[in-house]
């Protein structure tokens, strides 16, 4: 049995169990119970609680722990700020910039569910959100070992910074480089800047190669992929914290489908297709 009820103006926030943070949306099912008000609800009811005009907005883990933190630190500014500066104007310019503050925050942490509803068989999926910056052909002597097309996809930080599998098939490299933290812009930050190479074979059989790189904003490049283990284009690959470009590249032969400029959207948005083995 499955009761749905529908109250447009109240917000609710509940954890999953995944760890990301649902901010309308609550749902109790057979498996798991919360408490509304102190009363445990049925596990033989199925309640759905939420906004049918907003979108739903999931908080990463990766940013859970920064978050808790940031608004601790902001709290403790601002409640001797309130108690102890001359009334109005100056505590409610730096709640005005507290808020600012962690809004930016929250929004690199954004971490939307998406299912992949291209064509999967021999089609590469775009890693991130953000801007094609660059096609080119170069030599990839780490793992393709041999020419390739590298697409780079450029992050602002109005994107969101999760990075998602762009083939189907299997983990075979993995391999973390320290480097420098210059513009991910520039075309030496593929080869200079600390970065994280994923090597993927994929279902049809060719190799392509994903890069993480941190840029000047971004110090932290969280890799979830293990050698050996599955890849999905629905599932994550990793996190850039504060960052900043993705390169994917293919096999040279294969059918580009973006340009430079175009906007892509991780996991969603086709940008190559490998030619048949």
């Amino acid at each position: 049995m499955c009761v749905r009820l529908r109250f447009p103006d109240i917000p609710v926030i509940c954890r999953d169990e995944e760890n990301f943070l649902i901010l309308h949306s609550l749902r109790i099912t057979r498996e798991s119970t919360a408490i509304l008000a102190g009363v445990p609800l049925p596990a033989q009811f199925c309640f759905t609680l939420y906004l049918p005009m907003a979108r739903l907005v999931h908080i990463h883990r990766e940013g859970t722990n920064i978050l808790i933190l940031l608004f601790m630190v902001l709290v403790a500014i601002n409640v001797p700020v309130w108690l102890f500066m001359p009334p109005y104007v100056l505590p409610a310019i730096c709640s005005g910039v507290s808020l600012l503050t962690y809004c930016f925050v929250f929004n690199f942490f954004r971490c939307p569910r998406r299912t992949y509803k291209g064509p999967r068989h021999g089609y590469v999926a775009s890693s991130v959100d953000g801007k094609v910056v660059a096609i080119e052909k170069v030599n990839e002597p780490e793992y393709l070992h041999g020419p390739a097309v590298m697409l780079s996809v450029f992050m602002s930080p109005l994107n969101v910074h999760a990075n998602w599998f762009p083939v189907d098939g299997t983990v075979e490299y993995i391999r973390h480089h320290q480097g420098r933290f210059f513009s991910a812009y520039l075309p030496k930050a593929s080869t200079e800047n600390e970065r994280s190479t994923i090597g993927i074979v994929a279902d049809t059989g060719q190799r392509i190669t994903v890069r993480q790189i941190a840029g000047a904003m971004a110090r932290r490049i969280v890799t979830y992929a293990r050698k050996g283990c599955r890849a999905d284009i629905d599932d994550h690959l990793g996190f850039i914290k504060f960052g900043s470009r993705v390169d994917v590249l293919v096999p040279k032969d294969s059918e580009l489908l973006v340009e430079i400029g175009d906007p892509v959207v991780g996991s969603q948005t086709p940008i190559a297709r490998l030619h048949k083995i």
